[in-house]
């Protein structure tokens, strides 16, 4: 269905978007990816920490002797080599049976005791950990705040110009409206996110090598991790609806990229 819509409508969204966005351009360290940044990182770090001590509030610590001293020793060894020189650096267990991590602005990073049997080995833990931080350093949580708001700036922008225009009906405002935010978020936000995940994994990849762990870790690391959710049951949805790759193609790019990590390897 072709809609009667003005280019102005367009180009002046377009052009107040892209101003924006040009302005607040930064780049991936490691990946000389530039980004969309407009969340100060100062704001992004005062957040993290204010999180993090929630969390330390709501969740139970683990006192586990063996889970505790793998992550100290291997965080010792990542952060000689992660490149964030003003972090508060905290590393902490808590009990949670759910296999995951997470980092956050300023340095905070949080590991599960579930995930500990997947892991297995120092290696593995610094993939985990490893890709965590990379989504700090790389200031993934600033850049998705970026885009979602662009995204919004841009659908404000597009709404205002339709009920602007000359022989729009509501009903085909409605239309247009509907199929921006489709397209939105099939076609930049969730691609983006899983452009940011396999950026990470690099990242995590490259720390991992720098640190005196070998980068194939990684690889055997998520390949366990494909396998526990398969025994788990956790089908996952098609990549085109998900904020994370398809393990087949997390490990298929790893994979491609292990010649640079491996070139920084001092095993």
């Amino acid at each position: 269905m072709r809609f009667p819509l003005p280019l102005p409508v367009f180009f002046t969204t377009g052009v107040a978007v892209s101003a924006i966005a040009i302005s607040a351009c930064t780049t991936v360290p490691d990946t000389g990816r530039r980004q969309l940044n407009i969340l100060p990182a100062s704001q992004e770090i005062s957040m993290g920490l204010t999180e993090f001590q929630k969390y330390k509030q709501e969740k139970r610590i683990s006192n586990d002797p063996q889970m505790n001293a793998r992550l100290q020793r291997v965080a010792a060894q990542l952060t000689r080599v992660i490149p964030l020189p003003d972090a508060q650096w905290e590393f902490v267990v808590f009990e949670d049976a759910t296999p995951n991590a997470f980092a956050l602005p300023g340095g905070k990073v949080g590991v599960h005791t579930g995930l500990f049997e997947i892991t297995e080995n120092d290696a593995g833990l610094a993939a985990v950990v490893g890709h965590e931080i990379a989504h700090v350093v790389a200031r993934h949580g600033g850049e998705r705040v970026s885009q979602t708001t662009m995204t919004g700036v841009a659908g404000s922008l597009l709404q205002a110009g339709l009920k602007g225009a000359s022989g729009i009906t509501s009903g085909q405002s409605s239309a247009i409206l509907g199929a921006y935010g489709a397209a939105s978020s099939l076609g930049v936000i969730l691609p983006f996110s899983r452009k940011q995940e396999l950026e990470a994994d690099e990242l995590g990849a490259l720390y991992m090598a720098r640190a005196g762990y070998d980068p194939h870790e990684a690889v055997a690391m998520w390949e366990r991790f494909a396998a526990y959710k398969g025994r788990a049951g956790s089908g996952s949805k098609p990549e085109f609806l998900s904020t994370h790759p398809v393990d087949s193609t997390r490990i298929a790019k790893l994979n491609e990229f292990m010649p640079r990590a491996m070139s920084e390897y001092r095993g």
